[in-house]
């Protein structure tokens, strides 16, 4: 299976992204953002950093990039896209997931081992998860807070859309301590918190990231199978 990783000026976490996908048994792919094809990917992931300076909104230039045509066209056919930390934010600018991310609440970056509720394991890039089970993973933001109003709360969680929430105190002051949530059809993920960073033994305070990027390839394989 090959997965793209999409690299934006700015980007941070787009080699620890690839990392990750190589240690999950896939081969990663590099897409620049002034791509305009995604070179026959399986999967796309939009890793964090900083994309085009987060000048106006984090994410609101980089939804204009030429590979985010690709990228939009392919979350509608189907094609699993996860969006980590900025990519989660690039995901609500261009309106593949609803929601913003505005300001952490404290008004300061943060940065700490996060503990995290699954709260969906039927996602293509959670089904290797337990409903109900905790994850550690890094987070580091300061524009995390999730957001949207109550109407489009209430729809997310009783579609079962919230994929994972905050344990414990809630980081970011994120609405109903929201940490991730999905498209209708469950291809499309965005997160705060970063799996890549927790994927091998040594390097992170768990190697819990690492299930995520193993179930977009269980995901791909009942697809190829189907």
């Amino acid at each position: 299976m090959r997965i793209g990783v999409v690299t934006f000026p700015g980007s941070l976490d787009d080699g620890d992204a690839r990392r990750a996908v190589r240690l999950a048994g896939a081969e990663p792919v590099r897409l620049w953002h002034a791509d305009a094809d995604l070179h026959g990917v399986d999967a796309v992931v939009l890793p964090g950093g900083f994309s085009y300076g987060d000048y106006l909104r984090c994410g609101a230039i980089a939804r204009f990039a030429p590979v985010m045509t690709e990228v939009v066209a392919a979350a509608r056919r189907g094609v699993p896209v996860l969006g980590i930390c900025n990519g989660f934010q690039v995901l609500c600018e261009s309106h593949l997931l609803p929601g913003a991310l505005v300001r952490n609440e404290a008004q300061r970056f943060v940065c700490t081992d996060q503990r995290l509720v699954v709260e969906n394991a039927d996602t293509a890039w959670t089904s290797a998860l337990t409903a109900g089970s905790e994850i550690t993973v890094p987070l580091k933001n300061g524009e995390g807070g999730f957001v949207a109003d109550t109407e489009t709360l209430d729809r997310l969680e009783g579609e079962g859309r919230v994929v994972f929430r905050y344990a414990g105190p809630n980081p970011n002051g994120s609405l109903r301590a929201i940490a991730g949530i999905t498209d209708e059809r469950g291809n499309v993920v965005g997160l705060m918190p970063h799996p890549e960073h927790a994927v091998e033994e040594g390097f992170g305070p768990t190697t819990d990231g690492l299930a995520l990027f193993a179930s977009v390839l269980t995901a791909g394989l009942a697809a190829v199978g189907a």
